[in-house]
């Protein structure tokens, strides 16, 4: 190779002393730390594309909430294990004014992050049935859900919907629900990665099977509203943000606020457990816990053990965020658009310089642009691509790493400078003169 920005053993060095054998596996702390050691060694900036982190300011509103609570003494005290009143108020009225869907607050629930959302609802949704034993990921996923599961020991089956869409999804689902050992199903929406959006139909086959074989579906809407293709910024007006909730009872939808409001360093986000889930009586919850429903045992036995609830002053910036967004005062969504716009400038460098989109299609139209996209490259694989790029002062992660059975890359919008797109280009051009594609 080259002219290559960094030199071919710089890289190589570093990834042998993480004792990475196999590329396409390295984990997402992983590529990041081989990016900022290699720069260190370079002194190359790197175009950092492999961390979903936010790359905006935080909301001021939230800021300013929750300043004003740690100045009045909230953090002395501990929180309500069900949460801030005010906060499961406006967490009801945000589902109602996005989703259009009734939710009692009393279902909405405080969490320290949506982490420590799925992390409770895998738990509980295992515990509700001896023979579902089980969790279901409609893949590509993010990574590190499955890694709870490997945490607790838990089981799990996953499948890329990558050829699964619309109609076949039906089929691909029934196929492992028949087997009658599914407790939950996950999935983002919009997708981490490939930035796909589930259609009404989808979710419409997904609320359906999961009603039918007594199925949890666990709606991760970390991106709520983030498929700018439409505008769902527009509380109690159509469109609203698509979801499984107009289609089944058995539902929890986990809200963060770490994308939609730039506030991932507080680690706060809203389970949303369905009215009837809520009250539903398990009699292996019973058993095993000695009383409570659905909602109470993942509240007062669940969360009440993994941290004595969720962090007070971050709850009231929550409160704040969603009360603003609920009144029409902020549009949370206007402030995130930017990581759109990147997309398409930096797809179509990308594109320019013989790379493809994996995941380019959603359901017969182009992908939306967005916090995340999907990169091939001509017969490479996803390891010999993640690492290829490396040495181009460029680090994305594999898409094996999400649970996707296509080759190529997953890149993240959200740290991209303004010059950075010069530099991407020119780094592209020579890995297409270094790569060239046989005609």
């Amino acid at each position: 190779m080259k002219n290559t920005p960094i030199k071919q053993e710089v890289i190589d060095k570093i990834i042998r002393e993480f004792q990475i054998s196999d590329f396409s596996k390295a984990t997402i702390r992983e590529v990041r730390a081989i990016a900022s050691q290699a720069e260190v060694a370079s002194g190359v900036e790197f175009i950092k594309m492999e961390m979903g982190v936010p790359g905006l300011s935080p909301s001021a509103i939230g800021v300013a909430a929750e300043i004003d609570a740690l100045k009045n003494g909230l953090a002395s005290l501990y929180p309500d294990i069900n949460g801030l009143p005010e906060l499961k108020k406006e967490a009801s009225q945000f589902v109602k004014s996005f989703i259009n869907i009734d939710l009692s607050p009393e279902g909405c629930v405080p969490v320290t992050g949506s982490m420590q959302g799925t992390f409770a609802s895998f738990l509980i949704c295992s515990q509700c049935n001896q023979q579902k034993d089980t969790i279901l990921f409609i893949d590509p996923g993010f990574p590190v859900q499955k890694q709870q599961l490997v945490v607790m020991g838990q089981k799990y089956e996953t499948f890329d919907v990558y050829n699964y869409r619309g109609e076949k999804l039906r089929e691909k689902l029934e196929s492992y629900l028949e087997k009658e050992n599914i407790s939950a199903i996950i999935y983002s929406n919009p997708n981490n990665p490939s930035w796909i959006c589930l259609k009404e139909e989808e979710l419409q086959i997904i609320g359906e099977l999961a009603t039918q074989y007594d199925v949890i579906v666990l709606e991760d809407l970390a991106y709520f509203g983030m498929d700018f293709r439409q505008d769902l910024s527009c509380p109690n007006q159509s469109p609203f943000q698509p979801s499984v909730a107009n289609y089944t009872d058995n539902y929890i939808i986990l809200i963060s606020g770490s994308k939609i409001f730039s506030y991932a360093g507080q680690r706060i986000g809203v389970c949303c457990i369905s009215d009837k889930l809520y009250h539903r009586n398990y009699p292996r919850l019973t058993k095993r816990y000695g009383a409570g429903t659905f909602g109470s045992v993942f509240i007062h036995r669940i969360l009440y053990a993994l941290s004595s609830g969720t962090s007070h002053s971050a709850q009231y910036a929550m409160a704040a965020m969603l009360k603003s967004a609920n009144n029409g005062d902020y549009n949370f969504l206007n402030e995130v658009r930017i990581y759109g716009e990147r997309a398409k400038k930096l797809k179509d460098i990308f594109l320019r310089h013989n790379f493809y989109l994996v995941y380019d299609k959603d359901l017969g139209d182009p992908i939306a642009d967005g916090f995340y996209f999907t990169i091939g490259y001509p017969g490479m694989s996803s390891g010999e691509l993640a690492k290829e790029l490396m040495y181009y002062g460029i680090s994305a992660i594999s898409l094996i790493t999400t649970g996707s059975w296509q080759e190529g890359l997953r890149a993240c919008t959200s740290f991209i400078k303004d010059h950075q797109y010069v530099q991407l280009d020119e780094r592209l051009k020579v890995f297409a003169e270094n790569h060239p594609i046989l005609k």
